[in-house]
């Protein structure tokens, strides 16, 4: 008589294979964990720094900026932007109306909030200083006096200056300590 031998079907030896490269749900698990650490810590290092979040702040004011003037063209209506020390807003004057009126229903023109420890200030328009409750107006026309605001945090500041064809420039500086 000769010997028999047992042969396992063939998904059971498929599954020994397969089961011993592939990783564990703790192992899986593990990983996920540590990538989500450190994606908080470099959100945390990012916000904390005051450079970057001046310039993203300033580059987000700038795009409204050169958006609202668009819209100011777009809808032949004269548009305006105010600042309040820790954010901005936007405001529109119909043609049929000498008064100021909040945007309400656009999403980039919404009054925004700066982060903590950030300000914004305006500066000049046409040449001459700015009070702090000034309305600076986007003409339907396209054609704007140049003007300029500073977004600043506690050792950065970034001058935002319009040109007359409103296009935006961004200039970084540091603060002394």
């Amino acid at each position: 008589m000769g010997s028999v031998t047992k042969v396992a079907p063939p998904f059971q030896r498929a599954q020994r294979v397969c089961g011993s490269r592939g990783f564990t749900l703790v192992e899986i698990l593990v990983v996920i964990s540590i990538i989500a650490i450190a994606a908080g810590i470099a959100v945390v290092a990012y916000d904390s720094d005051d450079r970057g979040v001046a310039l993203r702040e300033s580059k987000r004011f700038a795009g409204a900026l050169e958006h609202a003037s668009a819209a100011a063209q777009l809808h032949s209506e004269t548009m305006g932007v105010s600042t309040e020390g820790n954010g901005w807003r936007f405001w529109r004057r119909p043609a049929d109306s000498g008064r100021w009126i909040a945007v309400a229903n656009d999403d980039v023109l919404a009054p925004h909030t700066l982060p903590a420890d950030t300000a914004v200030t305006p500066l000049t328009y046409a040449g001459r200083p700015l009070a702090a409750d000034a309305i600076v107006p986007l003409r339907a026309s396209g054609r704007n006096e140049p003007f300029a605001f500073a977004v600043s945090g506690r050792t950065s500041r970034v001058i935002l200056w319009s040109d007359p064809l409103n296009r935006i420039s961004l200039q970084a500086e540091a603060l002394p300590p």
